[in-house]
């Protein structure tokens, strides 16, 4: 092989367009990677996440991956794979297999609790005050702050409307901090709450029947759908899924719904995600703002969710454990898992769990029906 033709495969080669970001941002997904499978944390999506954050950051020029189509060639598939993320297809797909997979008779047999989803959503109206105080245009505060929501669907899907140009460091921020749940909750619960209101014991929840739960997800999508019209492409799938777990008569497709489809598609839009977050994009000053006011989000949501449990305890003469309060942000069942762990590590014989999910999945729909509000409000 002659010198020349060295010259031409280095020219045609990544090495040729290699840079230092695109070396940094390549550690970041295998650090990801790496953090998902030694940790097991959010192995579902960080992984796709991080594979994603590789492919797009092996020099484009070369790979053709992220090309879009032209006249004359077809575009690269990660290209192909993104427009179900930017058209908004994959999130509310998302909602669809988490309603299938989730028991709304917790809220159902205390409806109460569903104040405590809500008082955490505080967490994202505060943040977007808080984001555009520092400089951020109204729609990329919105964006960012449905971080505080704990709802990674719900934040690509809000980004992927107003800002598509911050839609991977959102998401990312978004799954790093549900991740992270287990470690920034504790602290928080114990810092506001006594011994003696992490001991609380809650009643025993009553029996929620077939008829309730079949009512529930029909009722709620036709008042969201009045009340938040823009808010009904999430909870209306949300709801579509649930119906089909407990109608009892559509198992196959409540089975398609919560496994094949949830977990198609969680490979395609993580996979869409981590192919975002190319160098040029994510390695920029206001990543690192983004990323503070997410801990801040997650952190106000929490607080308020705890205080307007306190606030309820007030005037309610069945107590409401404090501790429930964090679980209003809607990782589920994360929030709900480390509530229970935080109150028997006070009393082991107290099980909060099933009251923790009232407001964990309450939550979702809270995180939904804001992100609907700033669609109505800042479209």
């Amino acid at each position: 092989m002659d010198f020349s033709n060295f010259l031409a495969f280095f020219a045609n080669s990544g090495f040729a367009y290699f840079t230092w970001q695109n070396l940094l941002m390549i550690v970041i997904g295998s650090l990801l990677i790496y953090v998902a499978i030694v940790k097991h944390a959010e192995p579902l999506l960080l992984i796709p996440i991080g594979f994603g954050i590789i492919l797009a950051n092996i020099p484009p020029e070369v790979t053709g991956l992220l090309n879009p189509p032209t006249a004359n060639q077809v575009g690269g598939l990660l290209w192909y794979i993104q427009r179900g993320m930017f058209l908004g297809v994959y999130p509310p797909l998302i909602f669809l297999g988490i309603g299938a997979i989730t028991d709304f008779s917790y809220l159902i047999a205390d409806p109460r609790l569903i104040f405590l989803g809500a008082a955490a959503q505080v967490g994202i109206f505060g943040t977007f005050i808080v984001a555009n105080l520092m400089g951020f245009d109204i729609h990329s505060a919105a964006s960012i702050a449905i971080i505080g929501g704990a709802d990674g669907p719900t934040s690509i899907y809000l980004a992927s409307k107003f800002s598509p140009q911050l839609l991977a460091i959102i998401a990312i921020a978004a799954y790093s901090y549900i991740a992270l749940i287990p470690i920034l909750q504790p602290p928080v619960s114990r810092l506001l709450t006594s011994k003696e209101e992490r001991k609380i014991r809650m009643k025993r929840m009553r029996h929620v029947s077939k008829k309730e739960k079949i009512i529930f997800p029909i009722a709620t999508t036709i008042v969201v759908a009045l009340l938040v019209p823009k808010a009904i492409s999430l909870v209306g799938l949300l709801m579509l899924g649930n119906l089909l777990k407990e109608s009892g008569v559509t198992k196959r497709l409540a089975e398609a719904a919560s496994r094949f489809i949830l977990d198609s598609v969680t490979i395609l839009l993580m996979l869409s995600v981590g192919s975002t977050a190319r160098a040029d994009i994510f390695l920029k000053p206001q990543s690192l703002k983004i990323f503070a006011l997410g801990a801040v989000a997650f952190i106000i949501a929490m607080t308020s969710g705890i205080l307007f449990a306190k606030l309820m305890n007030l005037f309610s003469k069945d107590k409401i454990n404090p501790l429930i309060g964090a679980a209003g942000v809607s990782a589920v069942p994360d929030s709900a898992r480390v509530a229970q762990t935080v109150a028997q590590s006070e009393d082991p014989s107290n099980f909060i769990l099933m009251h923790a999910m009232g407001p964990n999945v309450a939550g979702v729909i809270g995180s939904a029906v804001a992100a609907g509000v700033f669609l109505s409000i800042l479209s």
